[in-house]
């Protein structure tokens, strides 16, 4: 299947679940996980229409950015923060797993427009092997990134446990959905929600999923 057959496999199937779930299909936004793919293929995804596009390693990310500089994409980085990379991250549209206000600080800093706008990752799993913030720490941790000047916090991304059976995951996207809710009535901005992979990207939509992470449905196989 060519890159624009399955771009449009899968935007079809986001669509249909948003309207399942009694939503705008305009709510819902996927990222093409786009790590250890070459730049072509990137390139042939943003020529079907793609344009945001989620890696998880910094210098990846800067590689990509610069020989895709011709092309406008939206680059949003989905790993795990560290802050001697925060110079190569700082650049992205959206940096998906913020965890304190210290990463935040690095970032800023390091931003050549001197703002980050981020979401804030949470361990919904509660897995001690796993980074992120426990549900517990959330609205404690908002409100610490709130003191952080040049940080726009824009929402939350899950890191759910792996598991084979997507509807497994269920109750974690249901939790997600309660943390975003109670974040929202503390005054948090919880416009986004980035949560749901090629496996169950349909049914965290149910959920509010605002930003779907596909890789494998959309490149195949790495």
């Amino acid at each position: 299947m060519t890159i624009a057959a399955a771009l449009s496999r899968v935007r079809a199937e986001l669509d249909a679940a948003a309207v399942a779930a009694g939503r705008n299909p305009s709510e819902v936004r996927l990222i093409a996980v786009s790590k250890t793919h070459p730049a072509e293929r990137i390139r042939e995804a943003f020529s079907s229409g793609q344009h945001d596009f989620g890696e998880n390693y910094a210098q990846e990310l800067a590689a990509k950015q610069l020989a895709l500089s011709d092309v406008e994409a939206r680059w949003h980085f989905i790993g795990r923060i560290q802050r001697n990379k925060a110079r190569l991250i700082a650049s992205a549209y959206r940096v998906h797993a913020l965890e304190n206000a210290a990463q935040a600080e690095a970032l800023v800093a390091r931003a050549s427009t001197g703002r980050v706008e981020a979401l804030v990752a949470v361990n919904v799993g509660e897995e001690p092997q796993k980074t992120g913030v426990l549900p517990l720490d959330l609205l404690g941790t908002l409100a610490s990134l709130r003191g952080v000047s040049g940080l726009t916090v824009r929402g939350l991304m899950a890191l759910p446990p792996m598991v084979d059976d997507p509807e497994a995951v269920r109750p974690f996207f249901a939790r997600m959905a309660e943390l975003r809710a109670a974040a929202a009535a503390h005054g948090h901005d919880m416009a986004e929600l980035s949560m749901g992979m090629s496996s169950d990207a349909a049914l965290a939509v149910g959920y509010g999923a605002t930003w779907v992470r596909v890789g494998t449905a959309i490149f195949g196989a790495r």
